[in-house]
């Protein structure tokens, strides 16, 4: 496979960020996940908020959102977006495992999976560093994308997809492709000599 068939390649092997700038203005949702496994301890101690640096899950939750919104300056060749809402939802599976979810939402022209994605990756490490003191064995396993709605490639769900968290989630709402006119966005006229995007976000 030649270099100049990557998205994100251009025809002298050079990375790019791919332009976006045509695709259509549509309604984009993202839910990803990860488990954090931990001693049955651990979970007691975060379920009573007994932890010496103080509630784990709000901690956890705020440090999720944050990553979410500087995904762009972590993932190098990630578009900034505006997002327009991202929920975290923590649930205790088993005794000895948390399972931390998030749906992130934008309206624009290419996806929110890396954000979402982000953000459970910093929740969990943000667990990680709130409960070491009392369980350095950890292991932050299973991150991946639950599911995606909204752009070329449509709805996608994980062969093993979890179902949503049973919260009034952002990412429970039916996929359904809304353009730019429904959204009373306007992207404006095409750019001359634009390379058409493959990125398919």
């Amino acid at each position: 496979m030649s270099e100049s068939s990557f998205s994100h390649f251009d025809a002298h092997g050079a990375v790019r960020m791919v332009d976006v700038g045509d695709k259509e203005v549509t309604d984009r949702w993202a839910r990803a996940s990860a488990r954090v496994r931990m001693q049955p301890q651990t979970m007691q101690a975060i379920r009573h908020q007994q932890l010496p640096k103080g509630a784990v899950l709000e901690t956890a939750r705020l440090a999720g959102i944050l990553a979410a919104k500087k995904t762009a300056e972590l993932i190098p060749l990630c578009h900034p977006l505006p997002l327009t809402a991202l929920q975290i939802d923590f649930a205790e599976e088993g005794e000895d495992t948390l399972r931390i979810e998030a749906t992130a939402r934008v309206r624009g022209q290419t996806g929110v999976e890396m954000e979402a994605l982000t953000a459970v990756s910093i929740a969990a490490l943000t667990v990680y560093d709130m409960c070491k003191s009392i369980d350095r064995s950890m292991s932050i396993i299973c991150i991946r994308l639950e599911e995606k709605c909204g752009g070329r490639s449509g709805h996608y769900r994980h062969p093993e997809a979890d179902n949503p968290q049973p919260t009034n989630s952002i990412g429970s709402k039916p996929c359904v492709q809304q353009p730019a006119a429904e959204l009373g966005l306007h992207p404006g006229p095409p750019k001359p000599n634009r390379t058409p995007s493959s990125d398919p976000r």
